[in-house]
This record gives structure tokens, sequence and C-alpha cells, in this order.
């Protein structure tokens, strides 16, 4: 009787037990924590523990809550900002950055939520940006290196005769362009940004990891100058080629105009030679008429000249001139 007694209490406490290990269980007393997970648990709002290694784990049913939080890399992407440079020049400039959850129980009490992280790292970030953008240089923005001013920019000629004509051309459009000297770079500007926004993440159990200027863009007004100048440096290297080409069509004129001078002298010079063999050879016919019958030829060339003389003749002259002695004499008439 007495065993049967005893028997009975076992099985009911553990019957007892193993309602209340159901319970337990039913209740949720585990929960699993995942790569690239980590988690903070608290009990009535205050945090017992933090977890990082990924596993079957265990909470304290109905009191304890389990906030999970990424243990991997998150990226951060700002707006890009309109920010004036030391100069007061206004470029758009436009960020990233990386970060995790390093202390996910600071993180917990003071943002709670990554939603709410990223919020707080927009105020962080941004004013980090817009501090160290604002007291640098354009330049320093803009540029990473000085290597700009190492290269050398040969101008392309095209349709030049000679290398000494190319090379007068390549000086006339050469532009005198070297750029300022920057001592920190775009490259260092954001190490900047990193340092400053630094001081403050910490505080919220982040770590940052690096912040990048994706990309700077020049504001419209900032735009038009600059292509303003471009169009002044190429307005220069037309009127280079203007210029050059007006003095070659003054060379070729010139080269043309003296040619023509030494055709015109070599032709004249020709024609002069071929006009006094010709009078040459004429005067020898003369010669050779003269001697077969003087009378005859003088008479001739008399006639030859009243041709010419008499037809336009506006004078009165006497007859009693020699030279109208074949007109008017008798013996010349009867002959």
């Amino acid at each position: 009787m007495k065993n049967s007694t005893n028997t009975k209490k076992l099985v009911t406490t553990l019957v007892i037990i193993g309602v209340i290990l159901v319970v337990f269980l039913l209740l949720g007393p585990f929960y699993i924590l995942y790569e690239g997970q980590q988690a903070v648990i608290t009990r009535f709002g205050k945090i017992v523990s933090t977890e990082s290694e990924a596993g079957l784990k265990i909470k304290m049913p109905l009191v304890d809550n389990v906030v999970v939080y990424p243990k991997k890399i998150i990226s951060w992407d700002g707006d890009a900002q309109r920010i004036p440079t030391k100069e007061n020049q206004f470029i758009w400039v436009d960020t990233t950055a990386r970060w995790i959850i390093e202390d996910p129980a600071k993180f917990y009490e003071t943002v709670n939520t990554v939603n709410n992280g990223l919020s707080r790292l927009d105020d962080v970030l941004d004013s980090s940006i817009r501090t160290i953008i604002s007291e640098n240089y354009l330049n320093e923005a803009v540029r990473n290196t000085n290597q700009i001013n190492d290269i050398k920019v040969t101008e392309q000629v095209q349709n030049v005769e000679n290398n000494e004509d190319a090379e007068t051309l390549r000086n006339l459009t050469k532009t005198q362009s070297r750029q300022e000297t920057i001592s920190i770079g775009r490259d260092g500007l954001s190490q900047m940004m990193f340092t400053q926004a630094k001081k403050f993440t910490d505080a919220y159990g982040i770590k940052m990891i690096d912040i990048v200027v994706r990309q700077i863009r020049y504001s419209d007004d900032l735009t038009e100058s600059v292509y303003q100048r471009m169009i002044k440096e190429r307005n220069q290297i037309a009127e280079a080629y203007r210029s050059y080409g007006r003095g070659q069509a003054a060379q070729w004129q010139g080269k043309t105009e003296n040619e023509q001078k030494v055709i015109l002298s070599d032709a004249y010079a020709k024609s002069e030679t071929i006009k006094g063999v010709a009078d040459a050879k004429a005067a020898q016919i003369y010669n050779k008429a003269y001697e077969a019958d003087p009378d005859f030829f003088e008479f001739w060339r008399t006639l030859e000249s009243y041709k010419k003389t008499i037809p336009s003749l506006n004078k009165v002259l006497s007859t009693d001139m020699q030279y109208f002695d074949m007109l008017y004499n008798s013996q010349t008439n009867t002959k």
C-alpha cells in the first residue's frame, strides 16, 4: 500500500514536471542567432547580456526580450549637398560611408534601431562633410594629386607643310594653364571627414569604417564659368589657326606675284630678243632691196610714208617741201 502511494506521488511529480517543461517550451525559451547577427537581451527594459556568436541561445521566457542587430558592414548613402568651398564656390558633394555596430549594448541604449542609427548618421556625417568642404579650397575637393601639372599636352596640327610650321602652330596654340598645387586632396578630405565623424559615432556604439567622396559636381553658375573659360581657350586656338592661315595666304600670294613677275620678265626679255632678231632681219632685207634698186626703194618707202601721214594731215604745208617731190616732181610722174 505504501509503495503504491509512493508510485502515485512519483508519477504525479513527473507529470507536473512534464507539464511545466511543456509550458516552458511553449513559452519559447530558445532563440537562434544566425551568422552575421548579434543580439542584446533585455529584462524589463534593462540590458542583461549581449550575444555575438551564432547558434542556439536560451533566454528567460516572458521576461527577456531579444533585440537582433546585423553584425555585417552597413552602407550609408547620403543625399548630395550643395556646399560652398573656402573661396565661396558652390559644389554638389555626394558621399557614401560604411559602418558596423561595434557595441550593440551602447547602440541599443542610444539609438535603439538601425533606422534610428541611420538617421543619426545623417546628422553627424552631413555636418562633418559640410564642415570639411567649407574649410578647404575647391581644388582640394576636386583633385587628389598634382599629376595634372606634370602632363604635357601637345596640340595636334593638321594640313601643315613641314615640321617647322607645325612647331610654330603648336607654339601659337599652346595654352598656359597650370593648376594650383594641392596639399590635402579628395582622399585627405575624406579622411578628415572620417576623423571628425568618429568623434560622435563612437558614442552610439557605431564604428565607422570609411567615408568616401563619391562625386563632386559643379553648381550651375560654376559650371557656366568653366564652360566660358574653355570657350575662351578654344577661341584663342581658333584665332591662332586663322592667323597662321592668313600668314600662309599672304606668303603664297607674295610667292605667286613674284613668280608672275619673273614669268612676265622672262617673256618680255624673250619678246624683245625676238623683236631684235626680226628687226635685224628686216633691216637686212631692206638693205638688200635698197642695194638692188635704190631709186625704186626710195620711191616705195616714200609712198608708204604718204599712206600713213597724208590721211591724218590737218595742217597746211607748202608743196615746195622736199617731202612732196614724189607727188609734184614731173620727172617722177613721167617715170
